[in-house]
């Protein structure tokens, strides 16, 4: 059964391969650079620097209304690293800024600017230096993922590992090098797949159930993504960072690139429900070895449906959490409900969260009945004895 899943599935690892060979990117980009569009002077840098004090003040800005004024701040810096590392120097935040909290220790990020010679350089705020705090959790999360899930905890991050290099080093130079988005989208997300499951899962009949069901499940969000970008004219400029990526890398085809989007998003919410309903599949399985396939593949579907229905709900609550802000301006405008809905910038995020809700819907009856039938003709040796605990539920 093994060797007959394997030869089932080098066609599709050989046409991945192919086609990452085909799509590898040149070893550059054109020489293209944000730089020149987003308005960074000539001998630019950035430094980083640390907070001495601030003083707040009187100023005119973001959220002041006609005739008022807002608090801005005066904040006081000593630059840490730069030709002007050990002195101090001082910056202005605006009110956004200031309401975030900034204090003394704050670690910043400055803009240096050249000037005249014989003229002190001048500083602007760029941003919050986050990098400790966020090493930190990351930290956090590593450690609680070794500790809790032990081996298999360790390998899945050697695979989201591996699975960030692909991104990394192939998706995103092919996409600034003009490559099809689709052709990219699907052959990087299955080659992250091949390897993030059979390393976080290991090697077996039930892995290869999950691998199935997640590359039908990004078959059906390709073909029903093209369909859906087409059908409801999306362009892909839903906002400023697209038109700057128009300016600057004109040969991204940026509906194409929210295509790939929706599939890469896809990833992660597939992987997860399809590595469950084969786990389902196999634990009912070993619970009553002599069920029929019918019985077993609606048990399982009802594991599923659950999954599906909290899903759901997942999904869409995870999108108005990342879109807070332009849920607030929906609610201040005085446009058609309808019309905002259906427009540039929400229904890219509409499309996009439909599109992976009927993947991911459809891949779970897929994932069961393969799982069904590879259980059934797996025979025992694949399948784990019940636990006392568990048999003592039946």
């Amino acid at each position: 059964m093994s060797l007959l899943l394997a030869l089932a599935l080098l066609p599709i690892l050989a046409a991945v391969v192919v086609g990452a060979v085909v799509l590898w990117p040149d070893s550059s980009t054109g020489g293209v650079s944000v730089a020149g569009v987003v308005g960074d002077a000539p001998g630019t840098i950035y430094v980083t620097a640390r907070t001495v004090s601030a003083t707040p003040f009187d100023c005119q800005g973001v959220g002041a209304a006609p005739g008022k004024s807002v608090r801005c701040a005066h904040v006081s810096v000593t630059v840490t690293s730069g030709p002007d590392a050990g002195k101090r120097f001082t910056v202005d935040v605006d009110p956004t800024v200031r309401k975030a909290g900034i204090k003394p220790g704050d670690q910043l990020e400055l803009a240096r600017y050249r000037t005249e010679p014989g003229t002190p350089p001048l500083y602007a705020f760029v941003d919050f230096k986050r990098s400790s705090p966020m090493i930190l959790l990351a930290v956090a999360f590593a450690v609680l993922v070794v500790v809790v899930a032990r081996l298999r905890g360790l390998a899945a991050l050697a695979g989201l590992g591996l699975g960030f290099l692909v991104l990394l080093k192939f998706m995103i130079p092919a996409l600034l090098s003009g490559e099809n988005p689709l052709a990219v989208a699907l052959v990087g997300s299955a080659a992250i797949m091949f390897v993030l499951l059979y390393l976080a899962h290991g090697v077996s009949i039930r892995t290869t159930t999950a691998l199935i069901g997640t590359l039908f499940g990004l078959a059906a969000a390709a073909a029903l993504g093209t369909w859906a970008v087409g059908a409801t004219h999306l362009t892909g400029v839903g906002s400023e960072e697209d038109l700057t990526l128009t300016a600057v890398a004109g040969q991204v085809r940026l509906s194409g690139l929210l295509l790939a989007g929706i599939i890469v998003a896809s990833l992660g919410i597939l992987n997860d429900v399809t590595v469950t309903q084969a786990s389902a599949v196999w634990e009912l399985r070993a619970l009553s070895p002599d069920v029929s396939p019918g019985r077993l593949f609606a048990g399982a579907m009802r594991i599923g449906r659950d999954h599906i229905a909290s899903v759901v709900y997942t999904i869409v609550f995870a999108y108005a959490g990342t879109a807070l802000p332009v849920l607030l301006l929906i609610n201040l405008s005085n446009r058609p409900l309808g019309t905002i809905l259906t427009g540039e910038a929400l229904g890219q995020e509409i499309v996009r969260t439909l599109v992976g809700s009927i993947g991911l819907v459809l891949a779970v009856p897929l994932t069961t009945a393969v799982g069904v039938a590879l259980a059934r003709f797996a025979g025992a040796a694949t399948v784990p004895e019940p636990t006392p605990a568990a048999a003592s539920t039946l």
